[in-house]
């Protein structure tokens, strides 16, 4: 009997030790598989037709064909880079000095914008205005648009920043309406500010998330938009809210979850211009109802928000009609400026089936090029060693690289112009 209870007590630390290695084993197997430990680095995939531009590009921008490293540890989780960028911003970002401009709407909103001054001479000596459109319910002060303000200002670009109607939460609204998923109105005015206040001066469009698809839209609803634009650059936007709506209420990538988290912060800045959406207010729409603002209390999702609110503002009967006119995916054949489409493939907000869009756009059009790094998350992209994030991030740096590229490419085909000219006339 002594025998048998010493052989049990000699046996029982070792089941135990195994059962820690198997946990350990389960942690780390769930730790390599949720932080995508696995996934390879790799420059990033270009879908292009093959011209002169292309090739001046690829020539001039390294990041597109360069290897991009994401941090080791978390930076190829798309998941962890989304949540740093919405919940961090960025890394010691700098505060850059504006000055926020007031623009009255015809329908009595009031407009805002920041404009900030290039604080060196840009690579070609030119005036050049990058004018940015953030991302949904964003503005000039949240932390990514102030690091990339503060990057372009350095490189000679004077940058004009849109405040999404309604975002700001210090200033109120002076009329019962707020930005919307596709309403170019807000980005026009400022567009045209800057036009005639700077009258020697061209434009480099750039939209981020929601931001693209309003700018996309902006160019491709006139031919007049165009003119003065050198180019356009669109970060992370999902091309068509129609064809998103169903990808949005899926689980996979936990895109319901933050379908669920976007609704939320919607609601608490709908709810802070309650009264003069939902009050007693001759202006507003008809439709709108204190019916909707008990439906906007429930909504869990962006979709009835927009159902019950946002497609009233502009008077349309149902919410596939608002999403299909307000969507950029009729309008990006129509622009014929450079265009550049970034995105990335572990973005979980945008599903694989959107990529589509850009894609068959980018090897039918020679002035597109769409750009899909495999690692990013959603307008997170940053790079590091191991564990810390670099301030600038591999976005910052590509939007304006490629912008010194568009401009030393415009200057290049004015010169061989000039110089073409110049012997017409001497022969």
């Amino acid at each position: 009997l002594k025998m048998s209870a010493m052989l049990e007590t000699r046996e029982l630390p070792a089941v135990f030790d195994g059962v820690k290695l198997a946990a350990v084993a389960a942690v780390l197997y769930v730790i390599v598989r949720c932080l995508n430990l696995k996934s390879p680095t790799a420059p990033p995939e270009l879908i292009y037709q093959d011209s002169a531009l292309a090739r001046f590009l690829l020539k001039s921008c390294p990041l597109l064909t360069k290897e991009y490293i994401p941090p080791l540890i978390w930076g190829k989780s798309g998941h962890i880079q989304t949540a740093l960028y919405g919940k961090m911003g960025r890394v010691r970002s700098p505060h850059p000095y504006g000055l926020r401009k007031y623009l009255t709407m015809p329908d009595g909103a009031t407009a805002t914008f920041d404009l900030f001054e290039p604080q060196s001479e840009h690579c070609i000596g030119e005036d050049v205005t990058m004018v940015i459109c953030p991302g949904i319910a964003n503005h000039s002060e949240k932390q990514y648009i102030r690091t990339f303000v503060d990057y372009a200002q350095k490189n000679g670009y004077r940058c004009a920043v849109l405040n999404h109607l309604g975002a700001l939460p210090n200033i109120e609204l002076t009329s019962p309406r707020m930005f919307t998923y596709g309403c170019t109105w807000e980005f026009g005015a400022m567009v045209n500010y800057i036009k005639k206040t700077y009258p020697q001066t061209q434009l480099v469009v750039v939209g981020f998330s929601l931001g693209g698809n309003i700018v996309c839209k902006y160019l491709g609803e006139s031919q007049a938009n165009q003119e003065r634009v050198l180019c356009c650059v669109s970060v992370c936007q999902g091309y068509s809210a129609l064809r998103a709506q169903e990808t949005f209420m899926q689980w996979d990538q936990c895109r319901r979850f933050y379908n669920f988290l976007m609704a939320d912060n919607m609601k608490k800045i709908i709810l802070s211009h309650r009264q003069v959406l939902f009050g007693d207010n001759m202006k507003k729409p008809q439709s709108l109802s204190d019916a909707d603002l008990s439906r906007l209390y429930t909504a869990t999702s962006l979709m009835q928000i927009d159902d019950n609110v946002m497609r009233k503002f502009h008077g349309y009967s149902s919410l596939k009609e608002y999403y299909e006119e307000e969507s950029c995916l009729h309008y990006l054949h129509r622009i014929y400026v450079p265009l550049l489409l970034v995105n990335a493939a572990d973005d979980p907000l945008v599903h694989e089936s959107l990529l589509s869009i850009p894609r068959a756009l980018s090897e039918k059009r020679e002035n597109v090029m769409h750009v899909l790094p495999l690692h990013g998350g959603h307008l997170g992209f940053f790079e590091g060693s191991v564990l810390f994030p670099e301030p600038l991030t591999w976005m910052d740096k590509l939007v304006v690289q490629y912008a010194n590229a568009i401009c030393q490419w415009e200057k290049t085909k004015s010169h061989c112009s000039d110089t073409e000219q110049a012997v017409s006339g001497q022969e």
